[in-house]
C-alpha cells in the first residue's frame, strides 16, 4: 500500500468510526466502545507508519483536482513533512488515550454513544488539518472542529453553565474565523493557488501583494482557535464539558490547530515585520496574563485552562521569533503532559462522584484516595513547571533559546524587539507557571478542605491511560531535542546555558514563594479548627467569617465568592487577586463593548418592527377593512331597502340634472 493511501486512511478511519457509532449507538450499543477506540488506534498505527516512511526527509505531496472554480482551483491535496508526520502521531495518540479513558469515565452516561462519535469526528477533523495540502480543505477540518467543540463542551446540556460555555466557545471562535476566511481568500488570490506548496513558492518569490493585511487577518483566526489574547476568554468557560473533552481540546486538537497553521505557513507571516511584532506582543500578553489568572483560580480545571493558554503563548512566542521547530517541539511535549494533567484531574473528580470536587479549596487527603492520579499529576506538573529532566524543560528551553538568539542580535526573520518581548515575557511566565503548578499540587493533595465521600475504585481504563501518558511527560524531551532537528528545519533545539539557568532558577523561585506563602496561610487558617466549620450554623461561611476576623479583612457573605483562607495565591497576588480570578474582567469589557450594543441594537430593531413597520401595515389594512365593513352593512338583503335607495338615487340624479340645466 502506498504512503499516500496510508495517509488518506489516517483521517478517514475516525470519520468512518464516527458515522458507524452514530448509526449503531442505539440499535447495537455493544459496538459503541469498540467503534470509539479501534479507529483512532488504527489511525495511530498508520500515522506512525507514515512518519517512518517520511522519515523527516523530503515532503510527501499528492493532489487531485477537487473542483474547478473558474479562478483559483481547490485541490484534494496531501502535504506531509516532518512537522505534519509527528503532529499526526500526537493527535492520534492523545485521541486514543481519551477514548480509552472515556470508556471508564463516562461508562454510566446515557449520551456516551453520541459523545464517542463526536470525539472521533473531532479527531478526524484535526488529522485533516494536519495532513491537508490545500487551504480550503484545511478550512473544512478547521470548521468541523468548531462544530464538534460546540456539541462536546455542551455535553451536559442540562446545566446552564454548559449551554452558555458551548455557545460562547462557538461565537468567539467564529468571531476570529470571519477575518481568517477573508485572509485565506486573499492569500489564495495573491498566490494564484490554495495549494500550500504553491503559496510558499509565491512568498519566496515575493508574489504576495498584501502580506501584512493577509497575515493580520489570518492571526485573528489563530487567536480565536488557539485561545490567544484577546480571543482567549472562551477556553476557561469550556471546562463545563466532560474532562476528557478538555484533555482532547487542550492537548492535541482545537487549540493546537492555530499554532500548527502558523508553523506550516510561517513564511507568510515572516514576509511582514509588523505581523511578527503583533504576534510577539500577542504571545507576551497571553503568557503573563494567563499565568496571573491561573494563580487565582479555585477550580482545578480552570487553572489548567489558563495554563494551556500560557503554554500556547510559548508556542506563538517561538513562532514570533521565527523558530517553528521550537514551537512544534513544545506543542508535542505539551500535548503529552497537558493531556495527563486533565485526565488526572478527571480521576480526582471521578473519585468524588460529582463535579463539585473540582474546587481545590474543597479537596482533602487526595494523595491517599487517588494515588495513581497523585503520582502521575506530580510528574505532569513538574513537566509543566519545566523542571529538568522532565519533558517540559527541554521544549520550553528551546523557546527561550530561540528568543535569546534573536534578542541578542544574531539575526532572524523577525525584528530584534520581538525577541526581547518574547524572552522577557517567557521568563516571567516561567516563574508564574511554577508558582501556579506548586499551588495546584499543594491545594489539591495537601489541602484542608472538607473530605468528600469515597466514590469507589478507579476503572482500569482510566488508570492505565494515566501511566501511559506519564512516560512521554517524563522522558520525551531528553530524547526529542536531539532527534527532532532532523525532522524539522535542522536548527538546534538543545538548551542553552544562560536561558536554562534563568528559566529554571525563576521556576524554583516561583515554587518556593508559593510554598512559603502556603505555610504561612495554612498556619493562619489552622487557628480555626475544621470541626468548628461543621459546628458553625453557617457551615463553611462560618470558617471564612472567623478567618476574616483573625486577619481583620471583610468577610464574604457567600462561600462561593470567598477564596480559600489557606490559598497562597491570595497572599502573593494581593490586590491583583480579585481581577486575576475574574480573568481581569475581560468578559465584562467585551459585554460593555460588544454584547450590550448588539442587544441594544436588537431592541431598537424590535421596537421599529413592532411600533413602526407593524403600525404602517396595520394602517394600510385598516382603510380597506373599513370600506369593506361599510359595503357589507349596505347589503341587508331587504328588497324594500334596495327599491327605496334606487328611488332616492333617481331623485337625487334628477335634481342634479335640473340644476345643471337651469344653470346652463
Amino acid at each position: 500500500m502506498t504512503t499516500t493511501t496510508l495517509a488518506a486512511l489516517v483521517p478517514l478511519l475516525p470519520f468512518l468510526g464516527a458515522v458507524a457509532g452514530l448509526l449503531l449507538g442505539r440499535t447495537a450499543p455493544g459496538f459503541v466502545r469498540p467503534l470509539a477506540v479501534l479507529p483512532p488506534l488504527a489511525s495511530l498505527a498508520l500515522a506512525a507508519l507514515v512518519a517512518a516512511r517520511q522519515g523527516g526527509g523530503r515532503a510527501i505531496d499528492a493532489y487531485t483536482l477537487l473542483t474547478p472554480t473558474g479562478s483559483v482551483p481547490v485541490d484534494l491535496a496531501l502535504h506531509i513533512d516532518g512537522f505534519a508526520a509527528l503532529v499526526a502521531i500526537l493527535v492520534a495518540f492523545v485521541a486514543t488515550c481519551v477514548q480509552i479513558y472515556s470508556t471508564g469515565y463516562l461508562r454510566d452516561d446515557p449520551r456516551y454513544p453520541s459523545y464517542a462519535a463526536l470525539v472521533s469526528l473531532f479527531t478526524s477533523a484535526m488529522l485533516l488539518v494536519v495532513y491537508s495540502g490545500d487551504l480550503i480543505v484545511l478550512l473544512v477540518g478547521w470548521e468541523v472542529m468548531g462544530i464538534c467543540s460546540y456539541f462536546l463542551v455542551g455535553h451536559y446540556w442540562g446545566t446552564p453553565e454548559a449551554r452558555a460555555a458551548s455557545l460562547k466557545a462557538f461565537l468567539v471562535t467564529k468571531l476570529g474565523d470571519v477575518p481568517f476566511l477573508i485572509g485565506l481568500f486573499a492569500l489564495g488570490t495573491d498566490a494564484g493557488s490554495f495549494r500550500i506548496t504553491r503559496v510558499l513558492g509565491a512568498v519566496a518569490s515575493g508574489g504576495l501583494d498584501h502580506p501584512t493585511l493577509i497575515a493580520l487577518l489570518l492571526l485573528a483566526g489563530v487567536a480565536g482557535k488557539s485561545a490567544q489574547f484577546p480571543l482567549h476568554t472562551w477556553l476557561p468557560d469550556a471546562m463545563a464539558g466532560p474532562t476528557p473533552v478538555s484533555a482532547l481540546i487542550h492537548a492535541a486538537t482545537m487549540v493546537a490547530a492555530g499554532v500548527y497553521f502558523v508553523a506550516r505557513l510561517l513564511p507568510v507571516f515572516e514576509a511582514s515585520a509588523a505581523a511578527m511584532t503583533v504576534l510577539a506582543v500577542m504571545a507576551a500578553v497571553t503568557m503573563v496574563g494567563s499565568g496571573l489568572a491561573a494563580l487565582a483560580q479555585d477550580d482545578i480545571k480552570r487553572v489548567l485552562a489558563y495554563s494551556t493558554i500560557g503554554q500556547l503563548g510559548y508556542m506563538t512566542g517561538a513562532l514570533a521569533v521565527g523558530d517553528r521547530g521550537a514551537a512544534v517541539f513544545h506543542l508535542l511535549s505539551h500535548g503529552a503532559f497537558k493531556a495527563l494533567l486533565f485526565l488526572a484531574a478527571g480521576a480526582v473528580i471521578h473519585a468524588s462522584g460529582t463535579n463539585s470536587l473540582a474546587a481545590m479549596s474543597r479537596m482533602s487527603h487526595l494523595r491517599d484516595r487517588v494515588p495513581d492520579a497523585f503520582w502521575t499529576m506530580t510528574v505532569a506538573l513538574l513537566a509543566l513547571a519545566a523542571i529538568p529532566p522532565f519533558s517540559g524543560f527541554f521544549s520550553k528551553e528551546s523557546v527561550l533559546g530561540a528568543a535569546e538568539h534573536l534578542a541578542t542580535g544574531h539575526g532572524g526573520p523577525a525584528p530584534g524587539a520581538a525577541g526581547w518581548i518574547v524572552l522577557v515575557a517567557a521568563l516571567v511566565t516561567a516563574l508564574l507557571t511554577a508558582a501556579y503548578a506548586t499551588r495546584l499540587w499543594l491545594l489539591a493533595f495537601r489541602g484542608r478542605g472538607a473530605e468528600a465521600p469515597e466514590y469507589g475504585r478507579q476503572p482500569l481504563s482510566m488508570t492505565v491511560v494515566l501511566w501511559v501518558l506519564a512516560v512521554p511527560s517524563l522522558a520525551f524531551g531528553a530524547l526529542a531535542y536531539r532527534v527532532l532537528p532532523g525532522w524539522f528545519d535542522g536548527r538546534s533545539l538543545a538548551p542553552t546555558l544562560l536561558t536554562s539557568i534563568l528559566g529554571t532558577g525563576l521556576a524554583v523561585v516561583g515554587a518556593l514563594l508559593v510554598y512559603g506563602a502556603w505555610q504561612r496561610t495554612s498556619a493562619l487558617a489552622a487557628r480555626v479548627p475544621l470541626g468548628a466549620v461543621a459546628a458553625h450554623p453557617e457551615g463553611d461561611a462560618g470558617l471564612v467569617e472567623a478567618e476574616a476576623i483573625a486577619t481583620h479583612e471583610p468577610a464574604y457573605g457567600d462561600i462561593a465568592e470567598a477564596p480559600d483562607p489557606a490559598d497562597p495565591g491570595r497572599l502573593l497576588l494581593g490586590p491583583l487577586y480579585g481581577p486575576a480570578a475574574s480573568g481581569f474582567h475581560l468578559d465584562a469589557v467585551y459585554s460593555a463593548l460588544f454584547v450590550r450594543p448588539v442587544l441594544g441594537a436588537a431592541s431598537l430593531v424590535r421596537f421599529l418592527d413592532r411600533e413602526v413597520v407593524d403600525t404602517y401595515v396595520r394602517g394600510a389594512a385598516a382603510l380597506p377593512r373599513l370600506l369593506g365593513a361599510a359595503v357589507r352593512r349596505a347589503q341587508t338583503g331587504n328588497v324594500q331597502t334596495y327599491v327605496s335607495a334606487l328611488l332616492a338615487g333617481t331623485v337625487v340624479l334628477t335634481v342634479a340634472v335640473l340644476l345643471v340645466a337651469s344653470g346652463a
